[in-house]
């Protein structure tokens, strides 16, 4: 029996399903540090994570071009990967609870992520959550923009049939919970990724969205009270 007003849920997968954005903003820092951009750990979580691969890169390009060394790596990318899969492949483990949430929610329930489809789908089998999901798993690459744009979400409402007024998504980024409320959705944050700070639950508020949480359980609880 449903006890809340929402009719689908949606989930981020860095850092909501699956504890990768600690490995992936370590590794990014400090490949970024090297090159001459260093970012303080907040300022990096609100600018850059939940960002699409292109908007991610024209952002860090921007910056890097004001430091007037000429233009972006075009090895960032190649570099990055050669830097983090390793560990994503060796560490990555799934966020408690994400999977019995999906379970218990009385409604279609899909994946919205910035991850490219094939590292996407690598980390939900890495992880054991795949079949959780499958075949409703949705990647920045099949929409024209990337977070903050509202497009995956409204690409994923519409394949699970799904009107997105009645959606809630679950974000762990300022650019996921900007992208949800720009289609219309209701966003919860989610701060029990690794890479949380003490200040991300009150940024993902302020973005939009209308609770913050640090835990799946503690989502299930306010979703499902007993």
């Amino acid at each position: 029996m449903t006890t809340h007003p929402h009719e689908a849920l949606i989930f981020d997968c860095d850092g909501v399903l699956v504890d990768s954005e600690a490995i992936h903003v370590a590794v990014e820092i400090e490949l970024l540090t090297e090159m001459g951009l260093a970012y303080e750990w907040e300022t990096y979580l609100s600018r850059f994570v939940g960002l699409g691969v292109p908007e991610f890169h024209a952002a860090l390009a921007e910056d890097y071009a004001a430091l007037g060394q000429g233009p972006f790596p075009e090895d960032f990318g190649p570099r990055l990967h050669d830097r983090a899969w390793p560990r994503i492949e060796a560490e990555l483990t799934a966020l408690p609870g994400a999977a019995a949430l999906a379970v218990w929610f009385d409604g279609p329930v899909a994946v919205a992520s910035s991850s490219i489809t094939p590292k996407l789908r690598r980390k939900l089998t890495l992880t054991g959550l795949i079949n959780t999901f499958e075949p409703h798993i949705y990647s920045a690459d099949q929409v024209a923009r990337g977070k903050p744009a509202p497009d995956l979400f409204l690409f994923a409402a519409k394949q699970i049939s799904a009107d997105p007024a009645t959606c809630l998504v679950i974000e762990d980024s300022v650019n996921g919970v900007k992208a949800a409320r720009a289609a219309g959705m209701t966003a919860f944050g989610f701060t029990g990724g690794g890479h949380a700070d003490a200040g991300l639950g009150e940024r993902l508020v302020a973005a939009g969205a209308a609770l913050s949480f640090q835990s799946h359980d503690a989502i299930a609880a306010h979703l499902f009270p007993a």
